[in-house]
């Protein structure tokens, strides 16, 4: 571990990594207990996988790829919330069809792409040493948007979080803000994309917020927990990984389950002393 403190102090690129760790895990701070409460890790999971299509267009018309990945995120967000909505019963065929159709565009796009010599694996499994000083204020200005628009609305998404029925008695907009809690969701998967890429991007939004759960019912401070408990973990998984010379997107995932089964173990142990 000290190993890896002295190259912090050294290296540019580790501390970029550092921050893009530490933003992501506000991103899943915020959003990840929302999926947890509302049980709509498959969605987010279709939302992620959809993203791939933006990021191969993005390749191929030579822009921003976290900019192609937005869009496509926020459309498919915006379809699933469609579908759901109003056709309920076609919502698994949709989220499906989102979750191939994004990665096989995306492949396309990138196989068509003229020179285009990156390994597709960095966008699947994460490539958090290459993320720039630019990446860093985009990351930082999405997650921005995910603290006003959630402290702005904190008490609509508690309602249509635990009782949607009382909030349409309540004259709360309940599809608005359902749609909106999946826009957040999709803002948060791009933020991940840079960390742990698409295939593990779920893993980190869900987990550290199960964490969390297993020690408050408060949505607030589950939140806040989810954030500190990201933030612990991405930054050993990335100093494992360091030291190691392993995948960092991969070695943050593992430490992070790893975790999340002590704290099982130990809220289980707690709750028989009792």
């Amino acid at each position: 571990m000290m190993a890896f403190f002295s190259a912090l102090q050294e290296y540019h690129f580790l501390q970029y990594a550092l921050i893009a760790g530490m933003l992501a895990s506000i991103g899943c701070g915020i959003s990840g207990p929302l999926v947890l409460v509302n049980r709509i890790s498959y969605l987010a999971g279709g939302i992620a996988h959809a993203v791939l299509g933006g990021i191969g267009a993005a390749v191929y018309f030579q822009f921003n790829p976290l900019v192609g990945a937005l869009i496509t995120a926020l459309m498919a967000a915006l379809i699933i919330a469609l579908i759901k909505l109003r056709f309920a019963q076609q919502e698994e065929i949709v989220i499906g069809a989102l979750w191939a159709v994004g990665m096989a565009s995306g492949i396309l796009f990138m196989a068509k792409t003229p020179g285009y010599n990156t390994d597709l694996i960095s966008y699947l499994f994460g490539n958090i040493l290459m993320v720039s000083p630019a990446q860093l204020w985009v990351l930082a200005g999405l997650d921005m948007v995910l603290l006003v628009v959630f402290a702005w609305f904190y008490q609509y998404f508690i309602a249509i979080s635990f009782d949607q029925e009382f909030a349409r008695t309540r004259a709360v907009p309940v599809a608005f803000f359902y749609t909106l809690l999946l826009c957040l969701i999709a803002i948060t998967i791009v933020v991940m994309i840079q960390v742990v890429g698409l295939i593990l991007v779920i893993a980190l939004l869900t987990l550290p917020a199960s964490i969390a759960a297993l020690f408050t019912q408060s949505l607030l401070k589950m939140m806040l927990l989810a954030m500190l408990t990201g933030i612990v973990f991405t930054m050993g998984g990335l100093a494992f990984a360091y030291q190691q010379d392993l995948p960092a997107g991969a070695s943050i995932i593992i430490l992070t389950a790893l975790g999340y089964l002590v704290f099982l173990g130990y809220s289980s142990w707690r709750q028989r002393q009792k």
